[in-house]
């Protein structure tokens, strides 16, 4: 067995278990329930999570490289503790766990997130502090923590290398993750209007290919960061609608005039059990992580994100192919 991978059923996790089969890898995955993203590929599956550490031993035994992809993604808050949880204490889990088998490469996901998003005018690369202050968002400062738990465990001897992607949009999101959704949402013009703002955005296929080269050729201790281009909500929009002739929202409502809407859409969620799709936090990240050079990846990986066209087209076809594309009218 070379591969371990952790969070093979997320967004990122399938795309990264159908490269390394490509490449001919024998693939082992940790599985709880959900196993649409690897149902039918020649992978072995061990049963378990990242907080519990014997199905982790199981998972890592006789591997020579672990990705950790696991991970909980939050734009509410803590969740019960299980954002700590998962993204603290699962990582020290998975460290040990390749500690002990003497695992010879992890390859760490962590997240744009991890770092400080002020001040937002300059440009974030991989000297940015983390996000580690008591006053950051509680899902920020988690994936800090896992990653400086990472860092930590080079100081104990594990190669560990560290990918920091930003937002991932990519075929095989079977969930479909946030980003997935915002795509959807865009294509089905279900926004009367949107939020001024936008996000970095990159192919799930590419922070793959980031971490293939790093895992071959990162540097032990480093992290890079896997970003592809800054686009508007409403420059989203446009290629929907120019690459499929559909009507989209065209225009943005500026940030703090939904601000106090957010929170009453956080509470009322709260008391349905629901996710809201929007939150005071995830209108404030509408304006942070702009300038976000991807030099270090290009320059030691070889790292190239695709143009966004080519992204948005294959991921809505493949949205296509699992009916979540509702027929033009």
């Amino acid at each position: 067995m070379d591969t371990a991978i952790t969070g093979s059923t997320g967004h990122v996790g399938a795309s990264m278990v159908r490269s390394l089969l490509e490449q001919g890898r024998t693939v082992r995955v940790l599985v709880r329930n959900d196993l649409r993203a690897v149902e039918g590929l020649d992978v072995e599956t061990t049963q378990g999570d990242v907080t519990d550490p014997d199905s982790l031993m199981k998972l890592c035994n006789g591997a020579d490289t672990v990705f950790h992809l696991a991970a909980k993604i939050s734009i509410v808050g803590d969740e019960g503790g299980s954002v700590e949880k998962i993204n603290v204490e699962g990582t020290k889990n998975v460290i040990e766990a390749c500690i002990r088998n003497k695992v010879k490469r992890l390859v760490h996901f962590s997240s744009i997130h991890a770092y400080r998003s002020h001040p937002v005018s300059d440009i974030i690369d991989e000297t940015r502090p983390l996000a580690l202050d008591a006053d950051e968002f509680v899902y920020d400062r988690s994936k800090a923590r896992g990653q400086l738990e990472v860092l930590r465990a080079v100081d104990r001897g594990l190669d560990a290398v560290i990918i920091n992607p930003t937002a991932v949009l990519g075929p095989y999101d079977y969930k479909p993750s946030r980003m997935g959704e915002v795509l959807l949402d865009l294509y089905h013009n279900r926004y009367p209007v949107l939020v001024d703002g936008g996000y970095n955005w990159v192919d799930a296929r590419d922070v793959v290919a980031c971490a293939l080269a790093a895992e071959k050729r990162g540097r032990k201790g480093e992290a890079y960061l896997a970003s592809g281009n800054w686009y508007h909500v409403c420059d989203m929009a446009r290629i929907i609608a120019n690459l499929y002739g559909r009507k989209t929202p065209q225009f943005a409502t500026p940030r703090w005039l939904c601000m106090l809407p957010a929170y009453f859409v956080m509470s009322y969620a709260k008391i349905l059990n629901i996710t809201p799709k929007f939150t005071p936090y995830a209108i404030r990240t509408l304006k942070s992580h702009r300038h976000i050079s991807h030099d270090k990846a290009t320059r030691e990986l070889g790292y190239n994100p695709r143009p966004i066209e080519d992204t948005i087209r294959d991921t809505l076809a493949w949205f296509g192919t699992q009916g979540m594309l509702e027929p033009v009218r």
